[in-house]
């Protein structure tokens, strides 16, 4: 088992500019000076290959169909497959996890915390369904940094189109008053999938991302009419409590109520203020010297005016009003209102206040009409430093407005947007089946709601995308191709062969190299030249080896009921490809097959059984024979339902010729056991009547003498 050491990322240079080689490239590019059958060629990759050979270094001569194997592994840190983030080490394809470390197999959570079990995420999600502002860009949303499976959607088609920047205000998608085609675009870390769907669908456009995002992104709605709706939701890893509840203010969260209705779509952010401190100071105003009013004298006390409320302004002219308690006639202490005849508390009319002079500011002027009927335009409005004076406002020189931010005198506007040219149908097949020629597609100018348009529509935008190009089928050469070695050899021992492909291509067709001509150049490929397509390979000398080797089974011995079946077992040696029977003791190592096995017939009927005939009553001159005659079930047991048309007989004639008179001098009896032979009465038998004939002559002169 090969043990790779732990490998991780690094990622300390720059990023490769786009029109850097690719090491792939530049590894086969080193061949470029070796011959390879006695011929320089150009190397470029090959990577139309799968499972481990993805880390060999394959190439391709240019212009040519075959390729090579020139090196078992590519260098460490080459990409497994283009486009692909798999890495080769030692001659393995390796997948880096989100710690940066080869094959540890660690992956994000659903909120992108590396590793993580997803129970610090959180889902953020809401509806945003304010009418909009004015026309032009509208901020509707604040995506933070870590969010991850973005998804953002109108709720119906409209002619409002969803927008995209990054920090700093640069464009993702849909900016500089310019309608981006649908399509994936990178940013933030991530890649943003845009979809406008068609709007007979009935489905309004929308924006996804897995994520995670690394930096804050902002979402505006180019508005054109009333907001149809949006929705959206992310997920985002839960930030860490503070802790200690004073270290300092807490920041703003912002939960999925928080980012309903009006407050996303409000232009100006309101000041917040941190818990237990005043929004504004108070000024306190000085108290006066005392004063009396008139009293009634039948009360404990007498109002006095003790202060003046705060000014109603807090620069310039303004007024307040005068405060007055309750005091104690004898004390002159604070009693309680009660105290006080009510109708002898003086009116607290207004008086007159002046606070500091009033800062200068800004102010502006309506917006003029948009200088273009469609797409993007200017806006202008007049700008005036103002200052108010005794309760009035007056104009002031711009140079006492200097220390404050400047508003904007002109802004950019859009009526409507103007036509974009969109891709309406995929490239067409090549204009020739080998060598250059074109190939097209429709390109059409559509507006904002997805109709055809004429193409002056589009002429103040950017160009339209080609409708024609160039395109190369290969150089228009007939020759043999061949695909590498059949891996395995035919034979598991001794010599066997191997077989590959061989085709002969042209213009991209496959040619039957059967019905090619000898030394064809038109039709198809010289077979002079044709590669060959088997070889003979080795995996060693055979071993003998021994093998039991069954037979098929046999009938069942009974038609019905149970019964036995066999089959013939042989001792069987094999090298190479050469059998042989063998005796059945160079086997007897290995478990031998059963020969016999149990059968089972169809269900037996009742039917007769008999027994064997008995002897021949008489030996010549005609005797009969007899033997017993059972009806008997499958069970062998005794029955009456046999057919009696079937029943065989229970008797029958035998020894039908005619007796000898006595025997001659070459009758004897040729066996000692003879008397044995007459006592077990065989002599019916011809065998046993040769043999003891004088003996079974003497038994057939008894037998003539007795009646049957």
């Amino acid at each position: 088992m090969l043990l790779l050491p732990l490998l991780q990322l690094c990622q300390d240079q720059e990023l490769c500019p786009p029109e850097q080689p690719d090491p792939r490239a530049l590894q086969c590019a080193a061949f470029d000076s070796q011959e390879f059958m006695g011929q320089l060629y150009q190397w470029e990759p090959f990577t139309e290959v799968q499972g481990s050979q993805r880390c060999e270094l394959n190439c391709r001569p240019r212009g040519f169909r075959f390729y090579v194997r020139h090196t078992e592994k590519v260098q460490d840190g080459t990409l497994c497959q283009p486009g692909s983030l798999d890495i080769c080490v030692a001659g393995r394809c390796l997948s880096p996890g989100c710690d940066g470390i080869l094959g540890s197999g660690r992956r994000p959570d659903g909120c992108g915390v590396c590793g993580g079990d997803g129970s610090t995420c959180r889902l953020v999600s809401g509806n945003l369904t304010d009418r909009g502002g004015p026309l032009g860009y509208q901020k509707i949303l604040w995506i933070p940094a870590g969010a991850t499976h973005l998804q953002i959607s109108q709720f119906r088609p409209s002619s409002n189109y969803l927008a995209l920047r990054g920090p700093g205000g640069r464009s993702i998608i849909n900016g500089n008053w310019a309608v981006d085609p649908p399509g994936s675009y990178s940013a933030v870390g991530t890649v943003f999938q845009y979809n406008r769907p068609p709007r007979e669908e009935g489905k309004g456009e929308s924006l996804s991302a897995e994520g995670p995002t690394t930096q804050p992104v902002d979402v505006y709605m180019i508005f054109q009419e009333d907001n149809p709706g949006v929705s959206y939701q992310y997920v985002i890893a839960s930030p860490p409590a503070l802790e200690s509840p004073s270290a300092k203010p807490p920041a703003l969260q912002l939960q999925p109520e928080m980012l309903r209705g009006e407050p996303l779509l409000a232009p100006a952010p309101r000041p917040v203020r941190a818990p237990g401190t005043l929004q504004r100071q108070v000024r306190i105003p000085q108290v006066p010297a005392l004063t009396h009013a008139r009293t009634s004298l039948g009360s404990a006390g007498y109002w006095k005016q003790v202060g003046h409320s705060e000014c109603s302004a807090s620069c310039g002219k303004g007024v307040w009003r005068p405060i007055f308690l309750c005091i104690s006639r004898e004390s002159g202490e604070e009693l309680d209102e009660q105290s006080c005849a009510t109708g002898a508390r003086p009116p607290a009319s207004p008086e007159p206040c002046h606070g500091p002079p009033c800062p200068p500011y800004w102010e502006a002027g309506e917006w003029t009409s948009c200088s273009r009927s469609c797409g993007p335009g200017t806006q202008h409005r007049q700008l005036l430093c103002r200052q108010e004076f005794g309760g009035g406002g007056s104009s002031v020189p711009p140079e006492r407005c200097g220390h404050l931010p400047r508003p904007n005198i002109t802004q950019p506007c859009q009526l409507h947007l103007c036509g974009h040219w969109e891709i309406s149908s995929p490239w067409s097949q090549c204009s020739v089946r080998c060598g250059r020629g074109q190939r097209s597609r429709q390109v059409r100018c559509v507006g904002s709601n997805g109709d055809e348009v004429s193409k002056q529509e589009c002429a103040s935008g950017p160009p339209p995308p080609p409708s024609r190009e160039a395109c190369d089928m290969g150089p228009c050469t007939t020759a043999w191709f061949h695909s590498d070695w059949s891996s395995k050899c035919s034979a598991e021992c001794g010599t066997g062969i191997q077989r590959r492909s061989v085709v002969c291509l042209r213009s991209g067709e496959t040619l039957q190299g059967d019905q090619e001509a000898e030394g064809s150049t038109e039709q198809g490929c010289p077979l002079r030249s044709r590669p060959p397509d088997m070889r003979a390979c080795s995996l060693g000398p055979c071993e003998r080896t021994w093998r039991w080797y069954t037979g098929p089974w046999s009938e069942c011995s009974s038609e019905c009921g149970s019964g036995t079946q066999h089959r013939d077992i042989i001792c069987v040696s094999k090298l190479g490809t050469e059998f042989n029977v063998t005796s059945p003791s160079d086997c007897s190592h290995l478990p031998r097959p059963p020969a016999l096995q149990p059968c089972q017939g169809q269900a037996c009927e009742d039917r007769w059984f008999s027994t064997l005939w008995s002897p021949c009553s008489r030996s010549c001159e005609g005797g009969s024979q007899t033997r017993e005659v059972q009806c008997l079930s499958a069970n062998h047991t005794l029955s009456a339902r046999c057919s009696l048309h079937l029943r065989p007989s229970r008797k029958r004639a035998c020894n039908s010729q005619p007796c000898h008179q006595r025997p001659d001098d070459q009758c004897k009896d040729n066996s000692p056991h003879c008397p044995l032979v007459v006592q077990a009465r065989l002599c019916v038998y011809p065998y046993y009547t040769a043999t003891c004939c004088r003996s079974c002559a003497h038994v057939l002169e008894r037998s003539q003498l007795e009646p049957a």
